[in-house]
């Protein structure tokens, strides 16, 4: 019942958020937060919407299988926000876009425009609703099981307050609150750290030195080429995952995008970049420490920190106080990442597919229904219930992603202009070679690709792009300046 109460104080001072932000909301408000937040606030409410649920159960586990190279990856997302913010920010305000992918339809043509954009609503619907899926199931285990709730009401539920405090202002309301659940999130993390720290009867200064001596500590493997943890895949990886997965994604430049001048959008992604740097190194240390309590022997990945969680449930006369910040903690990470996902799918399709970004009554019913199929995507694969399947839905939104790679990078570095008609096909094509490829290798090779395959996804389309097209001075001078 703590639990539960601590919930609903939780979401009411999201919805008062809400309320003060959506009075005299517009479609400009809910699009673009009339250009006016703060770029101190967006860059750290991006740290909360850039860190799923997801991530807050699965990094700590992450050590037992590959120590701590995953930071390999987060010194590139460094590189990548700096390449963003001077390369892509720059053009996107330079030609006032609500959406990134007009960009396209501008310098590519029509049929790019929409397949950019129907790439990226196939990708974020589906990556997102996979992530809101895996916490569901967190709250369903923790706090709607006991009470009896199913858990399609569960589901609808989170849903349904996701909806109503963003229907009005949109990613206006989005800048405050997301600030408000990172400062939430990160609280929760550091106070289940200290938690750990005082149950395994450690000083701060003796868990630094364990989490440091372990060998689940190690960053850095140079000499195995082959090994999908080699630095050079993990940082060439991570620099390219920051430019397509936040350069080239609608819901992560949304709120970047409504900062008041570019410099200071560019001073908001990179103290946000560097961030995450730290934020990761906390979530891995939880993990080390964890592996070290001896009642969580032979527990792996995904279900370490929630095993923890729930041995303190289970403990006569235990302190509620970690399952309750792992419950806020869970929530504060999940809805800052899928209420940015759901305004931004409405963005999406009310400017680029139908491109009506004045209809006000067009964008309630989208986000309205955004919001349902948001629900029946969690309820499916609620049904499917296959750890294999969610595996699978990662690896299909990887591949999405490399199409708006090759078609971006198309028309920043190039002067030609390819056969609008074809582009659907390629980007389609590009994303099967890629599964053949990697099928064929891991055959044949007994190489398995990592993150280096959205390079190849990015390449193919790029190439495809390429021999489609013919140079023209004519295609040069639609090139943006």
């Amino acid at each position: 019942m703590i639990i539960l109460l601590s919930v609903f104080l939780y979401f009411a001072a999201l919805f008062t958020i809400s309320r003060w932000t959506g009075r005299r909301a517009t479609n400009e408000t809910f699009f673009r937060a009339n250009r006016r937040s703060p770029w101190y606030m967006v860059a750290f409410g991006m740290v909360g919407a850039s860190i799923s649920g997801v991530t807050f159960v699965s990094v700590p586990g992450m050590v037992q299988a590959s120590q701590m190279t995953y930071l390999q990856v987060c010194l590139g997302f460094i590189v990548g926000y700096v390449i963003v913010a001077w390369v892509l920010l720059p053009l996107y305000y330079r030609l006032n876009l609500t959406s990134i992918y007009a960009y396209l339809g501008r310098r590519l043509g029509s049929r790019s425009y929409q397949t950019g954009a129907w790439f990226f609503l196939l990708s974020k619907m589906t990556g997102s609703a996979v992530k809101f899926y895996v916490v569901c199931m967190i709250l369903q285990r923790f706090v709607f099981l006991p009470l009896g709730v199913p858990f399609a009401v569960n589901a609808g539920l989170m849903v349904l307050l996701i909806w109503l405090y963003t229907r009005q202002g949109g990613i206006g309301t989005l800048v405050f609150t997301d600030t408000f659940q990172t400062l939430c999130l990160f609280t929760a993390l550091l106070l289940i750290i200290y938690n750990v720290i005082g149950d395994m009867g450690l000083s701060m200064g003796q868990a630094v030195q364990i989490v440091s001596d372990s060998p689940m500590s190690r960053v850095f493997i140079m000499d195995d080429w082959m090994s999908k943890y080699n630095f050079w895949k993990q940082f060439l990886s991570g620099v390219f995952i920051v430019i397509v997965m936040t350069g080239l994604d609608q819901d992560m430049m949304q709120k970047n995008l409504t900062c008041k001048t570019l410099r200071e959008a560019q001073k908001d992604m990179c103290c946000y970049g560097v961030a995450f740097l730290p934020a990761n190194l906390l979530f891995l240390s939880l993990g080390v420490l964890l592996t070290m309590i001896p009642s969580l022997s032979g527990i792996r990945g995904d279900e370490l920190l929630p095993a923890y969680v729930s041995s303190k449930l289970l403990t006569p006369h235990s302190s509620l106080l970690t399952p309750l910040l792992f419950i806020i903690g869970i929530v504060a990470a999940s809805f800052s990442s899928a209420d940015s996902a759901l305004t931004s799918l409405t963005t999406s399709y009310c400017v680029d597919i139908r491109q009506k970004p004045g209809d006000e009554r067009l964008r309630r019913r989208t986000h309205i229904v955004m919001c349902l199929i948001f629900i029946l995507f969690i309820l499916a694969f609620r049904t499917l219930n296959s750890t294999s399947l969610i595996d699978a839905i990662y690896i299909l939104v990887s591949y999405t992603y490399g199409p708006l790679l090759g078609l971006f990078s198309f028309g920043l570095f190039t002067r030609m202009k390819p056969n609008d008609r074809w582009v659907p096909y390629i980007c389609v094509a590009s994303p099967l070679l890629c599964y053949a490829a990697d099928t064929l290798m891991r055959q044949f090779a007994g190489y398995q690709f990592g993150y280096e395959l959205l390079m190849l996804n990015g390449l193919l389309t790029f190439t495809g792009l390429w021999i489609s097209s013919r140079y023209t001075r004519s295609a040069a001078s639609q090139i943006p300046s």
